[in-house]
């Protein structure tokens, strides 16, 4: 029993990290030779309001997917509103001021009561000790009988059924430190359907039960980091990697910041960051190019827009030191050792791909062979660049979890030793090139789909500049050589760079 539960364990913290790689580490391209094919099948084309689309032709099957790219994700986020990028992929989701209401002109005095009732309470809250007790627990009524009238007017969920109802798979959307983003597959004679539904969803935005998600939002938190000891320490950790840079703040937001967010505040952020400008869309698919420019500029081109909003222009410094966290969690020890390293447009990000397929990533890794088939010091053992974004320098992390009678020490001495033999031991040129094969091979896996192919060609377009770049990117890895993940290696993998996290079992408090 004992066993079953250490492989729980395990697969828990796994999946935890998995699921935080697939958010964050950028997705792969395919093989360059493409190019030219793709080319023929693309078509680009950007309405006056700024937004962009790429439209891309693969008629094997009558499908369509669709991929919305806001450039906005938490990193754009200051301390006050932290969180609320993630917020706005659950309001995704609510509807329109004609989709999801019986009565959007009662419904909206309704909110406006309940936004005046959460803007009291929050005001009172804040003379702390004295707070007017009684005063709170009457704007608390007030909030609770606005809710209870805005309910009156819902349709839940008629966004989602409405699409659904057609044929809609895939329907999602998720939030990443870079971009928040919004997925959905159609039958390719229901492509008129998306444009009016998107569209609206981007002109005519209601953010109804906000106070009432807001406590959702709340619970997943308290779920995936307060209660998880890797959630924990992927929070501190990032909190010490970095000082300055936005990087450091969590997804989810700050409890704090998620207790006092307003409607109104919410509105202001969608205002300036998911306008036309800061929006792309992939669509790919059973589609004919022309049809969908003409739907594109009918439907989209009614959303005013204004200048792309500016990037984050704060730059961490650089370390002095290592940086060292532990948090103490009578649970599975864990090591996290982070580097910090420049972002995805930097002319070594092939050679840090390079070093994750020989020494990060699969059973062939070097880091698994060593430290859990060879030491076996660790029942898993990994490295991978892209945390926590790609559009600002990142960092390359590594981890490991010690297995049972081994040590957090142990593990992290072992990951150095691989860490030394980077640095000092040229790549054998058969490693090299099984490295090269692995790639290119997951990058073409990611090809296979319509789905998967929108979220690609979103992505490098925005953050590289051009969605050709996915198909750069492979020629930059063939390129490679032994002698740049050597110099790589020793520029970026030092101790004055580097940010140590651990959970640490041993410490009791005294």
């Amino acid at each position: 029993m004992k066993h079953k539960i250490r492989k729980l364990r395990y697969l828990v913290i796994g999946v935890m990290l998995l699921l935080f790689v697939m958010t964050t580490v950028a997705p792969k391209s395919a093989r360059a030779q493409d190019l030219l094919t793709f080319e023929k099948r693309m078509t680009e084309f950007t309405l006056d309001n700024g937004m962009k689309f790429l439209v891309l032709e693969r008629h094997e099957a009558p499908v369509v997917s669709f991929h919305t790219y806001a450039d906005v994700g938490a990193v754009d986020e200051v301390k006050g509103i932290t969180g609320m990028a993630h917020l706005f992929e659950h309001m995704a989701f609510k509807g329109t001021r004609t989709v999801g209401t019986t009565d959007y002109e009662s419904e909206a005095k309704a909110l406006a009561l309940a936004d005046q009732a959460f803007e009291a309470m929050k005001l009172e809250r804040r003379k702390g000790d004295r707070a007017h007790k009684v005063k709170l627990e009457e704007l608390q009524k007030q909030l609770e009988q606005a809710q209870e009238e805005i309910q009156k007017y819902l349709v839940h969920d008629e966004f989602e059924e409405a699409l659904v109802r057609e044929g809609g798979a895939g329907f999602n959307a998720y939030t990443s430190q870079d971009a928040t983003q919004y997925i959905l597959s159609l039958p390719s004679n229901k492509i008129e359907l998306w444009m009016s539904m998107e569209s609206d969803r981007f002109a005519n935005p209601v953010l109804r039960e906000f106070y009432k998600e807001k406590d959702v939002v709340m619970e997943e938190r308290r779920l995936s980091t307060e209660s998880q000891p890797v959630g924990r320490l992927l929070e501190e950790f990032l909190a010490i990697a970095y000082k300055a840079h936005p990087y450091g703040e969590p997804i989810v937001g700050h409890m704090s910041d998620l207790e006092t967010l307003t409607r109104s505040e919410a509105e202001m952020f969608f205002k300036k960051y998911y306008l036309p400008s800061n929006l792309t869309v992939a669509i790919v698919g059973d589609v004919n190019p022309k049809q969908i420019k003409e739907l594109a500029e009918k439907y989209f081109s009614r959303i005013p827009s204004g200048p792309k909003p500016d990037p984050v222009e704060t730059v961490e410094p650089p370390q002095l030191g290592q940086r060292r966290v532990i948090v103490q969690d009578p649970a599975q020890p864990f090591v996290l050792i982070g580097y910090h390293k420049p972002n995805i447009n930097h002319s070594d990000n092939a050679v840090f791909d390079a070093i994750t397929e020989i020494a990060g990533i699969g059973r062939t890794s070097r880091l698994y062979k060593s430290l859990v088939k060879e030491k076996k010091v660790a029942v898993a053992a990994s490295g991978f660049p892209g945390m926590p974004g790609n559009k600002y320098p990142g960092l390359f992390l590594f981890y490991a979890v010690p297995a049972r009678d081994h040590t957090n020490q142990e593990c992290e001495e072992a990951i150095y030793a691989e860490i030394e033999k980077l640095k000092t031991e040229p790549v054998l040129p058969e490693e090299l090139a099984k490295a090269k094969t692995r790639s290119r091979a997951g990058l073409i896996r990611q090809l296979d789909s319509n789905s998967g192919l929108a979220s690609q060609l979103t992505f490098y377009d925005v953050v590289t500049g051009d969605w050709r770049n996915l198909f750069k990117q492979l020629d930059d890895i063939d390129k490679v050589i032994a002698e740049d993940i050597q110099r790589v290696a020793k520029q970026y993998f030092t101790n004055k760079n580097q940010t140590v996290g651990i959970i640490d079992t041993t410490i009791t408090e005294k």
